[in-house]
């Protein structure tokens, strides 16, 4: 079993705090739904996992089965299991998606012999059209095209922990089912654990999360479970953020008990 482990994370951009002390873990098989509203560090905290470049940490650690992945560059956070799912994924003309891919496999030490055929079934799993594969990565393609790109490259990739930074963006109805159903179904198949951040519920009606979590300012001011959404959703994030104090605690927790195991 694989575990990402994120503990007291505290995380600045400039002289903006942005994480205040972030306690989070995702195992093998496990979904991870972040809600929170803009600006609350949502895709701050993906970005730092995946190590890019202009935040710094103050305080705390991120570790991948125990070893401390903040000092790795991202190839290497990304050899080492660890995948992102943009939210707005990159343009790269002149490059193929099996481009990609074959050059990846070669970093791990896997066989590329099939990387086509492997390509092309995914391809068709997730209604991805295949003439893409032979196009350069993401140009022209439409937001939907592009998550289901983002989704096809993580399937044939297989890591061992999924960071999906609002996969749902800029999807229409079918693309977000393609997609949100295929990364659940790599949870069952391949043991994928996911770490999903969103604003919407609609996402995790496909892909059905074991823990939710609420953040505010840069705090988690609640975890709990799928019901944690219908709550959401009925009162919005304006109860959380009246919740949230300045020890990281919240006003809800009588409300919503202590937060679940997390294994």
């Amino acid at each position: 079993m694989t575990t990402l482990n994120i503990s007291n994370l505290h995380a600045r951009v400039g002289n903006k705090a942005i994480l205040n002390g972030i306690d989070l873990s995702v195992s093998s098989g496990r979904v991870h739904a972040v809600m929170g509203p803009n600006g609350a560090g949502k895709s701050t905290l993906s970005a730092i996992v995946m190590g890019k470049p202009g935040y710094t940490v103050t305080e705390g650690s991120v570790t991948l089965d125990g070893v401390d992945i903040l000092d790795l560059p991202t190839w290497q956070r990304a050899q080492a299991g660890l995948h992102l799912v943009m939210q707005y994924p990159t343009e790269v003309p002149g490059v193929a998606v099996e481009d990609v891919i074959v050059e990846a496999f070669a970093a791990r030490g896997r066989s590329t012999a099939d990387v086509h055929e492997l390509l092309a079934e995914e391809a068709r799993r997730i209604n991805f059209g295949e003439q893409f594969l032979e196009r350069s990565m993401n140009v022209d393609l439409s937001g939907g095209e592009k998550k289901r790109n983002e989704t096809l490259q993580l399937a044939v990739l297989q890591p061992k922990i999924a960071i999906l930074d609002e996969l749902d963006s800029g999807l229409d109805i079918d693309a977000l089912r393609d997609c949100a159903r295929r990364v659940e179904d790599a949870t069952n198949e391949d043991n994928l654990g996911v770490l999903v951040i969103t604003h919407y519920s609609r996402l995790l009606r496909e892909l059905r999360p074991d823990v939710v979590h609420i953040l505010v300012k840069g705090r988690i001011v609640a975890s709990g479970g799928p019901e944690l959404v219908e709550t959401l959703e009925r009162d919005g994030y304006a109860a959380f953020e009246t919740g949230s104090t300045d020890d990281g605690s919240s006003a809800l927790d009588d409300l919503f008990g202590p937060s679940p195991s997390r294994n």
